[in-house]
């Protein structure tokens, strides 16, 4: 009896499998039908990219998961070195301490230090001094008997106290006769930048530190103790060019004054003062092109001077030539 019941029970689970499997193809038709109602949502990536640089339809574009954390932007720090700068305060600090930090406040504090040192140990040197005599005397006894032993303590501090202060008068007189070296000056203010001789000057400021450099190279012996220019020729057109720039500044100014004059003069007379401007901007370019070439004339001496061998002494020798004739131009000019 038992082995017919699990004979009827397998034989009813080989119908239902039986049955199951024939319904497969029903299963994967429908399965196709959901997976292409799910792909009207959720495109795939090929379908929904398309081509790169082309914006996706709104029916195309992927939906926001709802279970995923949207992620939130890192603040940037910003540089503590510049936002300490855009506070006033933390400016107003930094310039005091480079104030503080300056050697001339240093050498003022030092002073002032010493000098109230030597004004204590003064008033010390006099106070022992006088307990000193006020001992030895009897002054300080009720029955007006010398007191020795605290006239030699008040006497030693004296002499102690008279030590220091010589010692600080003399570093007081020290520190006064010391002598800081002067600041280097800075390059000169350019004009407004309004003014007709801001791009002229800025020009000459360019041209005066290429210069600074070529002649400081000419400057430098070679590996055999020569130079190749003259140290009398490099000096000369050292000196012809800040001549020649000094003169070029003054130019700029004039040109300046003229024109904080045509801005309060009345409008008739702003034509004539313009001519005016123009004409000294003429004169300054023609000076810059001759500032210019003494640069330009450096430069050739420098590039001959460094090919060695290879240049003729010839190339060597023209372009000192050309270099002491710009020179002679621009002192004329200036």
């Amino acid at each position: 009896m038992g082995q017919q019941g699990r004979g009827r029970d397998f034989s009813e689970f080989s119908a239902k499998l039986d049955k199951h499997i024939e319904k497969l193809p029903e299963y994967a038709q429908r399965a196709q039908e959901k997976l292409q109602k799910v792909q009207k949502y959720f495109p795939p990536a090929d379908q929904a990219g398309g081509k790169p640089g082309t914006a996706r339809p709104s029916y195309q574009r992927p939906r926001p998961n709802p279970l995923q954390r949207p992620r939130t932007p890192v603040p940037r720090m910003p540089d503590v070195t510049s936002l300490a700068n855009q506070v006033p305060a933390f400016a107003e600090a930094r310039a005091k301490w480079t104030r503080w930090n300056e050697p001339a406040a240093k050498l003022e504090r030092r002073k002032r230090r010493t000098s109230r040192a030597l004004t204590l140990w003064i008033l010390l040197t006099i106070l022992c001094g006088v307990l000193a005599v006020a001992a030895g005397v009897g002054w300080m006894s009720a029955t007006g008997a010398a007191m020795m032993p605290q006239a030699i303590m008040a006497f030693a501090g004296a002499v102690v106290f008279g030590t220091f202060s010589v010692r600080s008068g003399v570093k007081l007189r020290a520190l006064n006769r010391v002598q800081l070296p002067s600041a280097p000056a800075g390059p000169p203010p350019l004009p407004p930048a309004g003014s007709a001789a801001r791009e002229p000057m800025e020009r000459l400021a360019e041209g005066e530190a290429s210069l600074a450099e070529l002649l400081r190279q000419l400057s430098v012996p070679s590996s055999v103790g020569t130079t190749p220019v003259s140290g009398v020729s490099v000096e000369d057109a050292r000196q012809t060019a800040n001549e020649a720039a000094a003169a070029l500044r003054g130019l700029a100014a004039r040109i300046q004054a003229i024109e904080r004059g045509r801005n309060a003069a009345p409008a008739r007379e702003q034509g004539a003062l313009d001519a005016a401007v123009a004409k000294l901007r003429e004169q300054l370019d023609d000076g810059l092109e001759g500032y210019g070439g003494l640069v330009a004339a450096a430069g050739h001496t420098v590039a001959a001077a460094g090919d060695g061998l290879v240049t003729s002494k010839q190339a060597l020798t023209d372009a000192t030539d050309r270099l002491a004739g710009l020179a002679m131009a621009l002192r004329e000019l200036s």
